[in-house]
């Protein structure tokens, strides 16, 4: 193949027509797209092999549209949702005991401020948009890593939009990939899209092409996401219980081993920079750890954080024997990092 025939195979059209700016010399494409995967110290560790430490926690955080709230989330011991006036004094803790990343996830209780396309999400009004900033000024270490989905903000609780009743695939892209760029623009170091969406990455990664931010901010897919009732306290924390039908027509059946192999691979091949498994199902963990070369997150998600927590009040567990346990399975298993509800324990275990 010659340049000119490999310039040729690696051009893409831009969302909004016309011919979209790649590097001066006119040599990138999504494939070459690297760097924004280790542009951070905290990110550069997730490539290496290593023994267990603190940045290989991700602190998942509420944040209500509501500036001074500070609510405990039902079934989920320790665990509250903050409006940002009292997120920032509470971050300060845990950065001083050595947290490295969160991942922010709104919180709109007001269904007022819900519609069908989740307009709030990327609103000066809404929870994320204002505070990632704050969070950047006030921490300038920390890793801040925004999740990108719809069903906190939509009116009927889902992670994608809907045409006369059907899921419309093309439009809740463009809408993922707009609240993508918005969340880029204020200043996270991640984004992390979470609807399952078909062609998602791919839309992100040439908007953030098109934007000059492709080596500033890395994608992190939710690749294999699984529908599963451990979600059950996120969605009380975040108020988007579905008010019809359930996620199983747009996430994966637990049984689908090889349909996850394909999501992974798909989103691999379309850009992203990390990929995400959720539950973290360690037989997926291993399959996606086999199959990529970018770090692998995992999570461990609400309800297993619930399940220990209600075992250990019982008194048939001890909390950090088991906390310990279930993440070291899943980082036997192949992954990189955990979103963990258990951070904050973790900081105090591993100093």
């Amino acid at each position: 193949m010659t340049g000119q025939d490999f310039l040729s195979s690696t051009q893409f059209s831009p969302i909004d027509g016309g011919v979209l700016p790649f590097s001066r010399d006119g040599s990138a494409s999504i494939a070459s797209q690297l760097k924004s995967g280790f542009n951070h110290t905290v990110s550069a560790m997730w490539q290496a092999e290593r023994q267990l430490h603190k940045a290989m926690f991700i602190f998942p955080i509420f944040i209500s549209v509501e500036p001074d709230l500070e609510e405990p989330i039902n079934g989920m011991p320790g665990a509250f949702t903050r409006g940002v006036n009292k997120l920032l004094p509470y971050l300060k803790t845990l950065v001083d005991k050595g947290l490295q990343s969160v991942i922010l996830f709104g919180s709109v209780p007001n269904s007022e401020l819900k519609d069908a396309t989740a307009s709030i999400a990327d609103s000066p009004r809404g929870p994320i948009l204002p505070v990632i900033p704050k969070i950047r000024e006030a921490f300038p270490a920390l890793y801040v890593i925004a999740d990108i989905s719809f069903s906190q903000y939509t009116h009927h609780g889902h992670s994608i939009l809907f045409e006369d009743g059907t899921i419309d695939n093309e439009a809740s892209v463009a809408r993922v990939s707009d609240i993508a760029i918005a969340f880029a623009r204020a200043g996270a170091h991640c984004v992390a899209p979470s609807d399952m969406s078909d062609g998602r990455i791919r839309a992100i990664k040439l908007k953030l092409i098109g934007a000059r931010l492709e080596s500033k901010v890395a994608l992190m897919s939710y690749s294999a996401k699984f529908a599963s009732c451990l979600y059950q306290p996120y969605f009380g924390a975040v108020s988007s219980t579905p008010s019809i039908d359930d996620r199983r027509s747009y996430l994966l059946p637990p049984p689908a081993r090889r349909l996850a192999h394909r999501a992974i691979a798909r989103d691999i091949q379309e850009g992203a920079d990390m990929i995400m498994v959720k539950p973290a199902y360690t037989d997926i963990i291993r399959d996606a750890r086999s199959m990529a070369d970018v770090p692998i997150v995992a999570m461990q998600v609400s309800g297993e954080y619930a399940v220990i927590q209600a075992a250990a009040q019982a008194g048939v567990v001890d909390l950090k024997q088991l906390a310990v346990e279930s993440v070291q399975g899943i980082f036997r298993a192949g992954a990189d990092v955990v979103i963990s509800y258990f951070t904050p324990h973790f900081l105090d275990w591993l100093s």
